[in-house]
């Protein structure tokens, strides 16, 4: 954002002062080079020679200092004043939005800038010097951060800490320069982070708790920071270390929202906390499972439905049946999981992709004898939201597992799949051109599982689930060679179960599909 200029009356009488005061050749030079930058225009780049010169002028002025007065130090902070506003309206510029090379060449220039506040910081007649130079370094930190350029971000960062090191903040009363010095810790921590310097990040977190001053926005911003870089190390490996290292993080930044509860002055505070604290204790919830911890997870669970999360209010988020579901089941209660996973049903918030996935956590521990319970769940959600044939195929197969067939649990979960694909509205689900992809791999797995029951002789089972591949062959010219192929292998089936009858029936349905085969 632009710079506003400075128009207390003690700069005022200084400005016609400096107007007096005859330019150094210099401060000239510098003044024609950022003329240049206030004349670019937005079609026009950058020139890449502009952030050098002014870098080569401020280094020969540096050398003059001490100044020769005060009138030159403000003429110093008129110029970085434009320059910083040019930079402004430079980045604003289309041309610059899709050029990296350029967006580095405007935060030199900003860099310049700070510097050459930096130069004249001790000048007098200007309000609040200090906090003004410590401003510019933060902005120009925040730019190079954005730019991945995090040895210079960290440099503007240290430079503002320094310059703002010399200020007790318990004098400091203005609310803006209050937030300077937890923005400028924070910033300096997320850069801090975003090198891996872990422990350098984490203590500068816990520093920025000396400078929140009862302020409710100031707790949010370093809540909202400890739980960012708690989800940054659970995403970063699934170690016992870095499991840690999040639960200790959103444990603090729980902490942090229930203490900024206490600071809340107005009722969108008091729900803007109350919404942050619930969902760290969701992602404190992640951990605990990730870590093994179930019981933990459903006390976490059993406080957010019950409201004890000071909203007085039920958390009904999605991701809660899943947890608990998950908890439970590693506590070895399926009955108990059973009922979250069919809870499900009338939750129509719940992504497809994670009821599915919950489908599957659960038939992957329960087994066979949750089977029933996998599909009774898969049809009532179809009963009530829009499923995807990519979803049934994936329940489909899961209740299938790997099996080879010839064992009672396969039998079982291949009657259990017959029942789920052969109901018409799955059925539905595989009609028409765009899901044909998924159409053939259905009709493959119910294929490859009727295979395998023929190998194994049990007929019984392998000629259910040839018919229920049937479904899935179109009746068209195209696929009558396919269900000519089903209907040979049915008759096979039967033969084997000794139903003659039932045998002739599918020979000669296969005969009037392709009559012509030896």
């Amino acid at each position: 954002m632009r710079i506003a200029e400075i128009t207390t009356p003690d700069f005022r009488l200084l400005h016609r002062e400096t107007e007096s005061h005859t330019h150094h050749p210099l401060l000239s030079e510098i003044e024609l080079l950022i003329q240049q930058s206030e004349g670019i225009s937005r079609d026009q780049p950058l020139p890449q020679a502009l952030p050098t010169s002014l870098r080569q002028s401020l280094t020969r002025l540096s050398q003059l200092a001490p100044f020769p007065s005060n009138s030159f130090k403000l003429t110093i902070w008129k110029l970085s004043f434009r320059l910083w506003n040019a930079c402004v309206d430079l980045s604003n510029a289309a041309t610059l939005q899709s050029s990296s090379s350029s967006a580095e060449s405007v935060a030199n220039l900003r860099h310049v800038a700070a510097d050459m506040l930096f130069l004249a910081r001790d000048v007098t007649g200007v309000p609040s010097p200090t906090i003004k130079c410590s401003l510019f370094y933060h902005r120009t930190g925040l730019v190079w951060h954005s730019l991945k350029k995090f040895d210079l971000a960290s440099n503007c960062f240290e430079r503002a800490t320094e310059i703002l090191s010399k200020i007790d903040i318990a004098k400091i009363s203005d609310a803006g320069e209050r937030k300077l010095f937890l923005d400028l810790n924070l910033a300096r921590s997320r850069t801090a982070w975003e090198i891996s310097d872990r422990n350098l990040a984490v203590t500068l977190l816990n520093r920025a708790k000396n400078m929140l001053f009862g302020s409710p926005d100031h707790y949010k911003s370093l809540s909202n920071q400890f739980l960012a870089f708690g989800k940054s190390a659970l995403s970063r490996d699934d170690d016992d270390c870095s499991l840690n290292d999040a639960l200790r993080l959103m444990n603090e930044a729980l902490d942090l929202c229930e203490k900024g509860l206490a600071t809340a002055k107005t009722r969108e505070d008091t729900m803007e906390f109350t919404g942050m604290r619930t969902k760290t204790l969701r992602f404190i919830s992640a951990v605990h499972l990730q870590k093994g911890e179930y019981e933990s997870v459903i006390k976490c669970v059993k406080v957010l439905r019950n409201g004890e999360n000071g909203s007085g209010g039920s958390d009904q988020h999605a991701s809660l049946p899943v947890l608990a579901m998950k908890a439970w089941l590693g506590l070895g209660r399926h009955s108990e999981a059973e009922k979250e996973l069919r809870g499900m049903v009338g939750n129509k918030d719940i992504p497809e992709a994670v009821w599915v996935s919950a489908v599957e956590a659960y038939f992957e521990v329960v087994g066979t004898a949750g089977a029933e319970t996998a599909k009774g769940v898969f049809l009532g959600l179809l009963g009530r939201c829009h499923v995807s044939a990519k979803a049934a195929l994936r329940v489909a197969h899961r209740v299938l597992g790997e099996s080879r067939g010839g064992d009672n649990g396969s039998k079982i979960r291949a009657k259990v799949v017959a029942q789920l694909v052969s109901d018409e509205r799955v059925v539905a689900l595989f009609a028409g051109e765009a899901v044909t992809k998924e159409r053939k791999a259905i009709h493959a797995v119910l294929w490859n599982s009727a295979s395998d029951h023929f190998r194994a002789k049990d007929f019984e089972t392998s000629a259910e689930m040839f018919e229920k591949s049937m479904l899935y062959i179109p009746h068209d010219v195209e696929n009558r060679v396919f269900r000519a192929k089903g209907f040979r292998v049915l008759c096979l089936c039967y033969l084997g179960l000794s139903q003659l009858d039932r045998a002739h029936e599918y020979i000669e349905e296969a005969e009037k599909l392709e009559p012509n085969i030896d």
